[in-house]
């Protein structure tokens, strides 16, 4: 891309068209390899940090979302943000039968993110846990208010989804394939172009709400 071109931002309705278009099933991966791979892995100190990781990713995420669904937007953006909402379900429901299957015994999905979230970092459960928690009650609290959508747009798709969950992806995605290892896990951690075209396009959104925001009151809304 050069430095000229310009980035082009899908409006809401075109990301969920999309979206219709790109259906998979987490239950049609085969992980036949996986579960053998996963016998003969010596030291799976990495491995499972990465999978427990995710694991408790996708589940926090999945569970602390529906604020932003219930945000005050068009129809076409609440049909948009409902179908991100099914993508992080269909991504934990992957991860745990991942778990079920190839890692552990089968298990509730809160038996398997207990049992992650005891691998991760303080700094880790601090972001996740403390911050996108608070973030997501204040806009269940007041759906209306701007400021509190762009602060949890700001921590669930800048931070979360466009930092942490593409540089997970590139990094474990290319350990893996180089190691050769799990090739039913690789391929299904979310595409980074996909990503990167939702966020740019919830945070154009929430660039255009700030600004009429601004307009109206005269002042700046604080990120909090």
């Amino acid at each position: 891309m050069s430095a000229t071109s310009e980035t082009h931002l899908h409006d809401p309705q075109t990301l969920y068209r999309h979206w219709e278009e790109s259906q998979w099933s987490p239950w049609e991966i085969d992980l036949t390899d996986d579960r053998e791979q996963w016998a003969r892995i010596d030291d799976r100190t990495l491995v499972s940090f990465v999978l427990g990781s995710l694991m408790v990713a996708e589940e926090r995420i999945t569970t602390k979302f529906s604020g932003l669904v219930g945000a005050d937007g068009s129809e076409e953006e609440v049909a948009f943000l409902a179908s991100q909402q099914v993508d992080e379900a269909r991504h934990m429901q992957f991860y745990a039968r991942f778990q079920d299957e190839v890692v552990s015994d089968p298990a509730p999905i809160a038996d398997h993110v207990a049992r992650a979230r005891a691998q991760t970092s303080p700094a880790f459960r601090t972001i996740f846990d403390d911050r996108l928690v608070a973030a997501h009650e204040r806009l269940v609290a007041n759906p209306g208010d701007v400021a509190a959508k762009v602060a949890f747009v700001t921590i669930y798709h800048l931070i979360l989804e466009a930092t942490l969950g593409l540089t997970t992806f590139e990094f474990s995605t290319r350990f893996m394939n180089r190691e050769g290892l799990l090739p039913g896990f690789s391929p299904t951690i979310p595409v980074p172009e996909d990503r990167q075209r939702t966020c740019q396009a919830l945070v154009e959104l929430v660039q255009a709400q700030r600004a009429q925001a601004d307009g109206r009151q005269g002042t700046k809304l604080p990120m909090r």
